[in-house]
């Protein structure tokens, strides 16, 4: 279903200097990087998931700051976000492939703290 589908674009080829306050790589490095944004980064890079689905795996997070994080990353590309016309309307997110590509690190990142750590525990 294509209705209710808003994928974001970014520009392409373009130079941004990401230590001047008016670049839109640094607006995006901040919201990727904000408290939660790594957090629904991490816990869409397997599959969509609804609305309510992501506030129950990502503990802590407000339904308020969780709708916040979701539409800063869908205007910046990373997230697309589908609307089912059903009552309630349903709500499905999932990364693009600029999410995937972005959130990859942060996976690897969060998997290697979580191996070390495990290590630590074992030991």
């Amino acid at each position: 279903m294509t209705e209710g589908v808003q994928h974001g674009q970014v520009e392409t080829g373009k130079r941004y200097d990401v230590f001047h306050t008016d670049c839109l790589a640094r607006d995006v490095v901040d919201h990727v990087t904000s408290r939660w944004g790594v957090w629904v980064l991490i816990a869409l890079r397997s599959n969509s998931l609804r609305f309510y689905e992501l506030r129950e795996s990502i503990q802590g997070i407000s339904e308020k700051m969780l709708a916040q994080t979701l539409r800063a990353l869908v205007q910046d590309g990373l997230v697309w976000r589908e609307v089912e016309p059903t009552t309630p309307p349903q709500v499905t997110y999932g990364l693009t492939e600029f999410g995937l590509d972005v959130g990859e690190p942060l996976s690897e990142l969060f998997d290697r703290i979580t191996r070390r750590l495990s290590a630590n525990d074992a030991g």
